[in-house]
């Protein structure tokens, strides 16, 4: 196999200006709404990337779970290495790769901690299961085993039988507010299409073409 041998042509489509929301929120949504209805197994997915306090830049995989005017909106483990990596630094960079229709968004912005309401409401609308793992998980910490871990979720769920599962007090959830969102379209001899998005003082938005 010669990995500089792989290659392929996009010929879904262009982007112009004109095409463009005013907007970067409206033009996400939209183009995520085609991405649902062309039935992606996982059209929210999106990766995290961070930077520790040595300049080390980190990724992964998490769901985008709320949109709105404010911003893009995950949650997870407050001991999480994201987690942690955000409270010293909360600059970070979220992709979402929709490789079936040649496009992808790239969004760089703060995350701010959301509200305790906000991580309850949407922790007790998780599957029963989802919520133990998040109670059995020391999330990005060594575990010595799978079975440990299974043994964890178990007891988890003895605990809890009874009851309502509650909020753990190591969950939490984060509004990535963006200053900058790329919106990129593959296009054919490697002439791609590119839009950044630059959020302006007075709220407004300047939109640039940039060089494939």
């Amino acid at each position: 196999m010669k990995l500089e041998d792989i290659r392929r042509e996009y010929t879904k489509g262009g982007l112009r200006r004109e095409m463009l929301a005013d907007c970067p929120i409206t033009q996400f949504e939209n183009w995520l709404q085609q991405a649902v209805d062309a039935k992606f197994a996982d059209p929210t997915a999106m990766v995290v990337a961070t930077v520790d306090e040595q300049g080390q830049p980190s990724q992964r995989i998490v769901l985008l779970k709320h949109l709105d005017e404010h911003g893009f909106v995950f949650f997870t483990n407050t001991g999480s290495r994201k987690a942690q990596e955000i409270k010293s630094n909360n600059k970070v960079c979220l992709h979402f790769p929709w490789h079936e229709i040649e496009r992808q968004v790239i969004v760089y912005g703060e995350a701010k901690t959301l509200s305790t309401a906000a991580v309850a409401k949407y922790f007790l609308s998780r599957p029963q299961e989802s919520q133990l793992a998040a109670w059995a998980s020391q999330q990005s910490r060594p575990v010595s085993s799978r079975k440990a871990l299974m043994e964890t979720f178990h007891a988890m769920k003895a605990k809890f039988a009874k009851g309502q599962i509650p909020l753990p007090d190591f969950w939490g959830g984060y509004c990535v507010e963006p200053t900058k969102i790329e919106f990129w379209q593959g296009g054919e001899n490697r002439l791609h299409d590119r839009f950044m998005y630059v959020k302006q003082d007075d709220g407004s938005w300047l939109i640039d073409r940039l060089n494939p």
